[in-house]
């Protein structure tokens, strides 16, 4: 092909290409505005709301008892970031003092302490906590399975009470879990990390560890657990983030 015949090719290309890419973003900033003018669901545009609620229907369908995330040697534990302080401001906390206030029960409300939690059945997990931000850690917890609360203090009704709601002492942090995966079998109240007690970054005295779900879900300084018929309310949720956080 001569030289100039070659340029003029190129150039009907370049322009092409930029009426295409124009074309592409033109579009899509149409698209963000249509999306960002759509009425809000649960603090989003209903249709960024929807897709999150079709991963969640999606994720539900092959949970279970049986579906166990990996767990590895306890030597490949490591650190892992505190991440976050929302609802463990120790200025007004008071160790001694603390209680896990647990409602929803065939018994009537009860108040517990951290011997009614090591009391249980002593389990330990090594696994992988995942943030949402994308950086993961291996850790090794020690806690009771939430599991194991519930058979030890039953709620007033298990089939009516589909979630679980959980807030630190102070309400400022909180999180809803569904009752398939309150009750999975990794999930825990951890009063130990990598062998030693929890300290005040992690959440001491005691804070949730679900390795099924992101580190936004695993709540740290549980001081309230309510079994309840609606669905709760959860810190991240309220902020465009999924209510499921599953993986």
């Amino acid at each position: 092909m001569p030289d100039e015949e070659l340029k003029r090719e190129l150039k009907r290309l370049n322009r092409r290409v930029f009426l295409s890419g124009g074309a592409a973003v033109a579009a899509g900033l149409l698209g963000w505005e249509w999306l960002q003018s759509r009425p809000q669901e649960d603090h989003l545009p209903w249709p960024l709301r929807k897709g999150l609620e079709l991963n969640e229907s999606f994720a539900k369908t092959y949970f279970g008892e049986a579906r166990l995330i990996r767990e590895f040697p306890r030597e490949a534990a490591g650190d892992i970031r505190p991440n976050g302080d929302v609802g463990i401001d120790d200025d007004d906390f008071e160790p001694s003092a603390w209680k896990l206030n647990v409602a929803g029960l065939a018994g009537g409300p009860l108040d517990l302490a951290l011997a009614d939690i090591t009391a249980l059945p002593r389990v330990e997990l090594t696994a992988e906590f995942k943030c949402i931000e994308g950086w993961s850690n291996v850790v090794n917890w020690t806690g009771a399975r939430l599991a194991d609360l519930v058979k030890k203090y039953p709620p007033k009704d298990m089939t009516g009470s589909s979630y679980v709601s959980l807030e630190t002492p102070d309400g400022e942090y909180y999180v809803g879990l569904d009752v398939p995966s309150a009750i999975h079998p990794q999930t825990l109240l951890a009063y130990e990390m990598n062998g030693q007690p929890l300290n005040s970054d992690h959440g001491a005295p005691l804070r949730l560890v679900i390795p099924v779900k992101y580190g936004i879900k695993n709540l740290k300084r549980v001081g309230r657990l309510a079994f309840t018929r609606e669905r709760p309310k959860d810190y991240w949720a309220e902020r465009g983030y999924d209510w499921y956080a599953g993986f």
